[in-house]
């Protein structure tokens, strides 16, 4: 018997079961995917928001403040990337100076810090690159980029490293409250637990209805991106955004964590949860509206495009809450600014089980910290694809990924047989030749350090041998 479990091993589920390790409870975490942060927090614009977007007095608002300031501290004990870099919206017109000043007072009234109007000449001052156009811009000081499927990785090896058990490629299929706990039924095995929590991102509607809560009605919005070599990474020091609209905070310009230029997101209401294709026609529409913003990146330099779902709920804020079914707390519609907002939302969570009745008793023992997987090569180190020695040995060219470091990430918490998982947490096959290179180099480190037959080593899961899933969809976009 669990005291609790989580479905959904994303940002919030990650989050949440990061700080609920921190007391003597025994805790799951389902995940229906081979690894965590499958979903949008994987394929997200990665950027920690500064929190003016959101009107004053939501939870949007106070989490996504609460949130950003807690990233500093969470980075310092995780080794996931975060870096303040400030970000810029662009003013074009009279009426976008007027939208400048509505977010400025939602930003002071948020609590807010560094946050300023300045004029079209000062915006060329911090950002030489962008448009000629540009009439004034909102500047917050701020704002910040992460790297956040590794932020993910962090805070699910650290729970686990502190008692959380993660259970993989499980999918819940039906929820039975029963006297004061709850039979949790899976595609694997029946898990019983006192408190459940709906962390499940686009298909947290459809846990929801397990429970007969069928309220809420979660509609995917796609979101597509393009990726830039790291040699376009001059082109924006902070986080580009233009004014936002109803569909979200429009098409933004921005340099990763780790360095690439991306551009996106669209924002396309879709009916298939699953699909996270890009198309041709919405990319062209997203170079173009980029350029608006930062007129002179290189098509030519594009390495990649990708796509992510946002969960869409209907409504005005996120639904955090313990539902009427009681010790099942539903987390719905969790969307921008989910990623910049999730520390605060486990928070928030803690109270709300403290609140149902949990008992908290803390841990004398808790480990905070967590060893970077990544590790920075400084101008004296002697990579070679040649070295026999791992901490030298070079298996991807483009980003100086070690066979030590794919090593290290075989051997931790989260048990791993795919290609895709090492790259998210080594970057092994993310640069400018996109894993031509170091493809079946990583997969035969998988094979001999997790002693299966290399058959087994697939590209993303049970449901993707052979060729890289971007060569098999029709709809991807090759630059």
């Amino acid at each position: 018997m669990y005291d609790i479990c989580i479905i959904g091993a994303g940002v919030v589920g990650a989050n949440i079961a990061r700080e609920l390790a921190k007391y003597q409870l025994r805790v799951c975490l389902l995940e229906k995917e081979e690894d965590v942060g499958c979903g949008a927090s994987k394929a997200n614009s990665g950027i920690v928001h500064g929190g003016y977007s959101d009107e004053p007095g939501t939870v949007k608002a106070e989490l996504c403040v609460k949130g950003n300031r807690m990233y500093e501290q969470l980075n310092k004990e995780l080794n996931f990337g975060y870096r303040e870099t400030g970000s810029l919206v662009l003013a074009f017109r009279d009426e976008d100076i007027k939208t400048l000043e509505k977010l400025y007072q939602y930003g002071i009234k948020n609590g807010v810090g560094g946050l300023a109007i300045i004029d079209g000449e000062k915006v060329r001052e911090l950002e030489p690159y962008v448009s000629k156009d540009v009439k004034a811009a909102l500047y917050c000081g701020n704002a910040g980029v992460t790297s956040p499927y590794e932020f993910v990785i962090a805070l699910a090896e650290n729970a686990i490293a502190n008692g959380v058990e993660l259970k993989l490629n499980t999918a819940v299929i039906g929820i039975e409250k029963v006297d004061d706990f709850f039979k949790i039924a899976t595609n694997t095995e029946e898990i019983q637990a006192k408190y459940v929590i709906n962390a499940a991102g686009v298909y947290c509607d459809k846990i929801s209805s397990l429970v007969g809560i069928d309220d809420f009605h979660i509609t995917p919005r796609r979101g597509q991106y393009v990726l830039f070599d790291k040699e376009q990474n001059y082109l924006a020091k902070s986080v580009i955004f233009q004014v936002p609209t109803e569909m979200g905070k429009g098409i933004l310009v921005t340099t990763t964590y780790h360095g690439n230029l991306m551009i996106g997101p669209n924002a396309e209401e879709i009916k298939d949860k699953d699909d996270v294709g890009t198309t041709e026609e919405v990319l062209e529409k997203i170079v173009t509206t980029a350029r608006m913003s930062v007129p002179d990146f290189d098509m030519k330099q594009a390495i990649t495009s990708f796509a992510g779902n946002r969960p869409i709920s209907g409504k005005k804020d996120w639904i955090i809450e313990e539902s009427r079914i009681k010790r099942f707390i539903n987390l719905i519609g969790i969307d921008s600014p989910g990623l910049t907002a999730s520390p605060a939302i486990a928070l928030k969570v803690i109270q709300i089980l403290k609140q149902a009745g949990l008992e908290l008793n803390a841990k004398t023992d808790f480990i905070a910290h967590r060893q970077p997987i990544i590790k920075a090569k400084n101008e004296d180190f002697k990579g070679d694809i040649n070295s026999k020695n791992p901490e030298e040995h070079i298996i991807c060219r483009c980003e100086q990924v070690t066979e030590s470091e794919i090593i290290d990430a075989l051997h931790r918490g989260i048990t791993i047989k795919s290609i895709d998982g090492i790259k998210r947490r080594t970057r092994a096959g993310m640069g400018k030749c996109q894993s031509g290179f170091c493809r079946s180099r990583v997969k035969e480190i998988i094979a001999r350090e997790l002693n299966i037959p290399i058959e087994e080593v697939t590209q993303r899961g049970k449901d993707s041998p052979g060729l890289p899933e971007r060569a098999k969809r029709k709809d991807y976009v090759k630059f």
